[in-house]
Formats: C-alpha cells, structure tokens, sequence
C-alpha cells in the first residue's frame, strides 16, 4: 500500500535546494542513508519525480542483491533504459561484459554523460548501493569526480550500518569528494498518528496508536503492521480507528521475509535461533544452542548484520527491532521455540568444560571432548560439516599440552577439508607440527591428514607428507599401510606411474598383514591406474570397480582417497565410454552436494568439465569451471585444477576463438610446466603445444613437447606425452606441420597399438584410424574413423574426423565432400565451437556451398542461448531464484548465474525485469 509520505518535510526541503543548485548548473553527490525499511527508496523516487517536472533528465538505477554477478548492472539499467537512455547503450554493455575493457568503459560512459550534460542538468540515482558489484562502484565514484564540474547531480542511497568493505571505501571517497549526506531517522508521533490515518481510513483511538507505535517510526513496517489489519482487527466506529477484540497477531512482515530467503541456510538458522532466544544473545550462546564452534559462525553473524536484522551492541547482538524479532520467531515451530528457550535458559555465562586462559582444561573438559569425537565419528559418513564442528569443538577442549590433541587434530584435518576448509585444515596440521613434541604416530597420522588434504591441491606435497610419514619408526602396521597407500596414490596422481606400482606392492602386503580394507580399496585404484598406463584397460575396469565397491562398503568418510568412483569416471572418459563417466560424475556430484561434502562435490566438478569438454558442450563446461572456481576455499593454483579447469577452459578458448582467455591460460600453462609433479607439467607442455600450434608455429608446438614426450618402447607407458587417445589425430596433424614425420609415425604406433590391445574399446580404433589416416594421407581409415565415431559421444573427435575426411575427398572429389563438412559444421556449431565452424564454413564456400545448417542443439525460440541457458532463463522467468533454479535443475547456484550471467550478455539485457519482460514477448509472438 502507497501512503502520502509523511514526516520527511526537512528532507524534502534538503532535496529541493540541491535540484535548485542543479538547475544553476551546480552538480554534487547526496548520499541518502538510513536502516532498513526507513524510506530511502522513496526519498529517491520523490526526487526524481521532481526533478522531471522541473524538466531535467532523470536516470534511474537501482542494485538488487540476486544481481550482484552483472557487471555494472546496476548503472546500466539507469542510464540505458527508460524513455530516453543514454545514446551508445550497445556499445557501454559489450565493453561492460567484455575481458579487460574496464579503462574504455570509464572513457565511454563518461563521455556519454558529458555529451547529455551539455544539453541540460541531469540527475543520476542509484538505489541499495549496499548491494552493487564492484564494477558499479568504481565506475560510480571514478566518473562522479571526473565529472564533478558538469551539471550532473548523483543522488545515491545505501544502508546504515554493516556494508561490505568495497562499500565503505567508496562511502570514504565519496565523503571526501565533498558528498552531502542526508540521514533518515525513524518518524516522529505525529508522522506515525498520519501514517496510520492513512493506512486504516480513520484516526487512531489509543490502542491502535500503541500498537502502531511498536514499529518504532520505521514506515515500511508500520505500513505491513497496519495494512492486513483493516477491515478485520480493526473497525471504525465513531470515525476513530479501533481495536474492539484487543491486540491482534501479528501478520507476515513481507520485508522480513525477503531478508530471510536472501539469507544463506547458516545465517537464516542464526537469525531463527536468536529470535527464539529472545532479548540479547552472545555469539557463544549461539554456538552452544547451533552445536557450532564460535568461529564457525563468523559468516552467518556478518551475514545477519548485513542484512540488517541484528546489530551489535558491545559484545552482544540484537535484533534491530523487536517487532522483526517476534516475525521471525512466530514462523519457528512451538516446541521447537520452547526447547531453544529452555536450553539457553539453562546455560551459564560459559559452556561446561572449557579450555581456560592458562590453557588447562577445566573439569569435565575431557569427558565432554570424547562425547563431541564419538559424535563426530558418527556424522562423519553422512553429516560432514555436523562432524567438523564437533571436532572442533573438541579441539577447543582439549589443552594444548593435553596428550590426546594431536589425535583430536588429524581427525579434524580430513573434516575440514571435506566440507571446503582447506586452508584452515592445513594450518591446522602444519601448527601441530610446528609445536613439535609429538609421538610418532601421532605424526603419522596427522602426516595421514595433511597427505590426503594435498591431493586436490599439491600432488608433489602429497607425495612429500606421505613419505615423511611412512618413514617414522615405531608407528602401526595400519597406519604404515595407509601412508603408504597415500604415497602411491601421490605418486601415480603426479605421473610417477612405475615409483607409483613399486610402493603399491609394499604397501599391498603392509595392508593384507593389518587387515585394512581401506588402504586395499586405495591401493586398489592405484592398480588400475597402473594397467591404464600399461594399455591393459579391461584389467584397469575391473580394478576401478572393485576399488569403488570397496569403498562404497566402508563409507566415503574411511577413503583414503574420496572419492574412487572419481577414477572410475575418468577412465570411462578416456576410453569412450562418455555417457558412462557423465552418468557417475552426476550422480557424484549429487551426492556429495547432498551430504554437504564441498571438497568432493568440487572434484566432481572439475572432473565433469573433461567429459562435458569431449561431449561438445562447451558453455555446460564454463559453467562447471566457474562453479568450481567458486567453490574453492583457497583461490591460486592447485594441481587436480591444472589437470582439469585450466586445460579445458584452455581448449574452450581455442575452440571457440576467445584469443584473450586462451593467452590467459597459457600463462598459467607456463607456470604448470615448471611444476614439480610430472603430470602437471606434462599437461602444461601440451597446453602450450596447442596455442602455439593455434597460432601457426607448429615448429614450437613440437619443442614444448619435446620435453615431456616419452619413448614408445615396451617397458615404459607408451602414451608419447599425450593426455587422451583422441589427441593421437592432433599430435600427427602437428608434427607433420611442423615436419617431424618420425613422431607423427610414433604417434600413430602408439595409438594402433593401443586399439590392438583392447579390441572391446571402438572408440580407441576411431582415434587410430584417425591418425593413420593423417599420416598415411589416406581416405579409407578417414572414413573408417568416421564411421567408428558414429555410436561415440566424443562429439568434438567426430567432428573433427568428418573434417579431415572432407578436405582428403575436397582435393579431387568436392561434391562427395560436402556432406562430411556440413555434419562436421553441425557437431560444431551445436557444441558452441565457434572457430572450428567458422573454419568449416571456409572449406564449404570454397567447394561452392554458401548455405549455413542451423546449428545443433539451440532452442528454435532462443537461438542465442545453449540448451542449459535457456532452461535457466525460462525459470529466472517465472520469479524463480538462482537457489530455487538451482534446485529444480539438479545444478549448484554458481552454475546457475555463470548460465544467467551469460544468457544476460547475449540478450543484451541487465536486470530479471527485464529479462522477464523479453520472455514474455517471446511467448506471446511479438
């Protein structure tokens, strides 16, 4: 419900002098700020509204906190639409969405506003600056001060209180700019007596002014408090406004109620819980009554005063109102409110057993901390972020000089670290092992913990942890065995396949002798991993399934190595068996989300990119990519990310013709191949063997591999420094280039020999076709190899073939060669890969063929968007939230706005609004 605004007579005042000074030619900052629900939003819709009938321009933007992911959305949305948006509005949102253009468009917008200005005051309002990215706010206060001489007013309104640090410092800049401020305080009586006149169509009698005085002058939630009322608690009876059955309920506050869904699940159960509490809380009442470590809920608590709900006041947090505490806590269930009420009315100032200043832990600290292990030994299967919590909670009992805390340590080293806080874990080992003073196997173990913890991240340091432990006299036959089994995990992962066979065997017998069925199920993978790289792929499947079936029967939390079934997936793509690999990181991916495991739920991430890459569906690959960039807890380079993310998003670039992101990962590239695992720089040589070969100097492809190629000969893995079978048609196309005959002929003998060893595998007998048919010149294994691909999903290998094979048929036999490249340009224009289109779209107008097949795969509708976009955008459509898109489709929320972000730069749109709008259109025919 609209009502006249009410007590905002200075304000107005205060507005008006400045848009006088503007129509003088006087331009400036105001900076409107005030709480939640104070009338921000509508200071600065009255402004503006008198600013166009003085008959000044007016641009209207405004952040929302779903949209922080558009860049510059914000700003653009205000000056680019209305009646009469800025001119070049094309031009600012491909300069706004494009790489590294940041500094042109400054100069751009800039210019444009200048150019307007000279035409008459103009007026800039930007609404919930709190939630601008940070594009929005260095373009804002750069251009406010390069422009500060023009007629330009910029009236900008933000929250009070707890912002985001980019926030603060733009506030500081502005300040110092010269920005006027304008502070919106809660309404007087009489502003509230007016409001509540308006709202319920009679004066107030004296109860209904108490009860309207309970939203403590704040107009957005007297409106909400009051509007349900009338007509129903509230009758008019000798024109005063009454309340004849008393005091009402109180009605769903819909302000409350957006904070609350644009909390994270955390925040949200920290806010419920204080409200259930009542009055002041502390953050260690909290933790207690959450089952949480005080510094687990910094976010949740930053989060909460962000969003306005609580406040702090000295060591204590509070609700900013207690009207919005009582909405909050009358959505809690009843006996779930009694219970939270009970437990934290029986609580003392600190929880029993507790470590003190001095260090010792107090009576009872002990018993408390073996009740908080056992938990946690027990959630750990199902409930990992629940299980860490305890272990810390633990770990905070436990003196530091206590015997058993190097125990309590490696137990919550693979907690952490399963549940997204690497860093955190790893501090934790490496202090521990700092302190020095630890027993052998308490060494071991957390040597055990730190060795697992680097397999994401750092393959050599695995390596290096595992051996260190390993070699510590006196420890357990089981725990010698897992280290082991951790070592040559290390070794295969960082390439070092024959070391990797040799620690399995020793570390094979080390376990048989202790019995532990975990350290088989690792060893067990190794052993697969070792017949893989001895071209014996029936005996690598069968060891795969027996490791997953090992380690599904212990539980994940017991893997030495999370997850086995992670291989399985790999190896299945490598082999051809794509549809197979896709179906087991899907379902990984849902489990591990499921169960709360962010480490995992990452590496199943990185892992679908590979197959998702070779499927041809590159903008599903992005996707993956910066969902699981996102996902990281620690951001720079990890070695299970260089062997995934950025050699795929490598060979998204190449393949979509995107130079700039592919010289960005060329750089990394350079860093991989000084690695000090094996595969990693293998991977970087290779990558850097494709740009150089993508740039035309195959001369320099070949030397980068130079390095890392290995002998064909019989003892050793005879993979010729490639990293899939479907690289073998690569590999020869760029020694041949480059007129190294011998290693396109080793190539092609790898890879027959390879196909000869495992006839089961049609996919392996494509890529050898393929290649020989290369090297040999020849049609026949070309159209052999196509043919063998049909009934592959390798859909960029297919492709590829059916090029090849129409440029040998092109050369004396055009017509025959058209259809190979009109289904090649279908497989690629279908993936998404741009550049390999536009190059079979060449060789079709050279053999007289100027028609462009409809690329595969797009929405008739939508044929801007990939599949995937457009399943999110019809969503976004329909009110839905990136959260609840992301429920509905199986995906994470990251996914979801790398799809969104992308659908909104091909639209040419920068807000749901309008998003919304377009669909509509759309369907609707227009």
């Amino acid at each position: 419900m609209r009502t006249p605004l009410r007590g905002r007579d200075a304000a107005r005042a205060f507005i008006e002098e400045r848009l006088d000074a503007l129509g003088r030619g006087e331009g400036g900052i105001v900076r409107v700020e005030g709480p939640a629900g104070i009338g921000r939003s509508r200071i600065l819709a009255e402004s503006a509204a008198s600013a166009r009938r003085r008959g000044m321009r007016v641009f209207e933007g405004a952040a929302d906190p779903d949209e922080q992911f558009v860049p510059l959305g914000p700003l653009l949305e205000g000056v680019l639409s209305g009646e009469e948006p800025l001119s070049g509005a094309q031009r600012l949102r491909d300069l706004a969405t494009t790489p590294g253009q940041r500094f042109w468009l400054l100069q751009e917008l800039g210019d444009r506003l200048r150019e307007t200005a000279r035409n008459g005051p103009l007026l800039v309002v930007l609404d919930d600056l709190q939630w601008c990215d940070d594009l929005t706010l260095l373009t804002f206060h750069t251009l406010a001060a390069g422009l500060s001489s023009q007629p330009i007013l910029w009236l900008v309104a933000v929250r009070s209180g707890s912002v985001p640090s980019g926030v603060r410092t733009t506030l500081d800049r502005i300040r110092q700019a010269g920005a006027r401020e304008l502070v919106l305080e809660a309404l007087d009586d009489h502003a509230i007596a007016r409001i509540t006149e308006d709202v319920l169509g009679a004066p107030p009698d004296p109860d209904v002014l108490r009860l309207a005085h309970r939203a403590e002058g704040v107009p957005q939630l007297l409106v909400e408090l009051l509007g349900p009322l009338r007509g129903e608690a509230v009758t008019i009876e000798n024109g005063r406004a009454r309340l004849p059955a008393g005091p009402p309920a109180l009605p769903q506050f819909p302000s409350v109620v957006r904070r609350l869904d644009q909390l994270s699940d955390d925040a949200r159960e920290l806010v419920q819980t204080a409200a259930a509490v009542g009055g002041t809380v502390t953050v260690a009442l909290l933790a207690e009554l959450l089952g949480r470590s005080s510094a687990a809920l910094i976010t949740a608590v930053r989060e909460s005063l962000d969003a306005d709900l609580l406040v702090e006041i000295g060591d204590l947090l509070a609700f900013r109102h207690e009207l919005i505490r009582e909405a909050v806590e009358a959505d809690l269930p009843l006996p779930l409110r009694q219970i939270l009420r009970r437990h934290a009315a029986g609580l003392p100032g600190r929880a029993p057993g507790y470590v003190t200043e001095a260090g010792t832990a107090a009576p009872g600290a002990a018993a408390e901390a073996d009740r908080l292990r056992t938990e946690a030994a027990e959630l750990a299967g199902t409930a990992p972020a629940a299980a860490a919590e305890r272990s810390l909670q633990a770990l905070e009992l436990v003196a530091g000089d206590a015997p058993g805390r190097p125990r309590v340590v490696a137990e919550t080293i693979p907690l952490l670290w399963q549940t997204g806080r690497a860093a955190q874990a790893r501090e934790l080992g490496a202090t521990a092992l700092a302190a020095g003073g630890l027993g052998r196997e308490d060494e071991a173990l957390i040597r055990l913990a730190l060795a697992r913890l680097a397999v994401q991240s750092d393959f050599s340091e695995a390596v290096r942890q595992a051996r260190a432990g390993a070699a510590l006299p006196g420890i357990t036959p089981t725990t010698r065995g897992r280290l082991l089994a951790m070592l040559a995990v290390g070794l295969s992962m960082s390439g070092e396949h024959a070391a990797a066979e040799h620690v399995a065997a020793q570390a094979w017998q080390t376990a048989r002798e202790a019995g532990d069925r975990t350290a088989e199920a690792t060893l067990t993978t190794v052993r697969s991993a070792v017949s893989f790289h001895r071209m014996d792929l029936a005996e690598a499947f069968q060891q795969a399934e027996r490791s997953a079936a090992l380690a599904d029967a212990l539980g994940v939390s017991t893997s030495q190595w999370v997850p086995e079934a992670l291989w399985h997936a790999l190896l299945s793509n490598t082999t051809g068996r794509t549809a197979e690999a896709l179906a087991v990181a899907e379902e990984g991916i849902r489990t591990t989300r499921e169960e709360g495991r962010t480490a995992a739920t990452r590496m199943w991430l990185m892992t679908r990119t590979r197959i998702l890459l070779e499927t041809g569906r590159l903008s599903d690959v992005r996707a993956d990519a910066e969902a699981a960039s996102l996902a990281a807890d620690e951001p720079g380079p990890g070695n299970l990310a260089d062997v995934t993310l950025r050699y795929v998003m490598l060979r998204v670039a190449l393949h979509t013709g995107d130079r700039r992101t592919a010289e960005a990962y060329a750089a990394e590239a350079r860093r991989m191949r000084d690695d000090d695992a094996l595969v990693v720089r293998h991977f970087g040589a290779w990558m850097l063997a494709l740009m150089a070969d993508h740039e035309g100097r195959p001369d320099r492809a070949m030397a980068e591999l130079d390095a890392v190629m290995t002998s064909p000969a019989a003892e050793q893995p005879a993979y010729a420094g490639l990293i899939d079978p479907a690289d073998a048609p690569v590999l020869v196309r760029m020694a041949l280039r480059a007129g190294r005959h011998e290693r396109a002929v080793q190539t092609v003998a790898i890879a027959e020999k390879r196909a000869v060893l495992n006839p089961g595998f049609p996919f392996l007998a494509a890529t050898a076709a393929h290649a020989r048919g290369l090297l040999a010149n020849d049609l026949v294994p070309l159209v052999r190899a196509v043919r063998l691909y049909e009934d592959c999903p390798r859909v960029l290998a297919r492709a590829s073939a059916l090029e090849d094979a129409g440029r040998k048929l092109a050369a004396t036999h055009k017509p025959e060669a058209v259809p190979y490249f009109e289904k090649a340009l279908a497989l690629y224009a279908g993936a998404g890969a741009g550049r390999d289109a536009a190059r079979v779209r060449r060789r079709l107008r050279a053999g007289g063929v100027r028609k462009r097949p409809s690329p595969a795969g797009l929405d008739g509708e939508w044929p801007e968007l990939t599949a995937a976009e457009t399943r999110v955008v019809r969503l976004v459509a329909r009110g839905l939230t990136n959260r609840q898109v992301a429920e509905q489709l199986a995906l994470s929320p990251h996914t979801v706005g790398s799809h969104l972000r992308r659908a909104f730069t091909k639209l040419n749109v920068t807000s749901r609004a309008e998003l919304t709008r377009l669909v509509k259109q759309r369907h609707d025919g227009e």
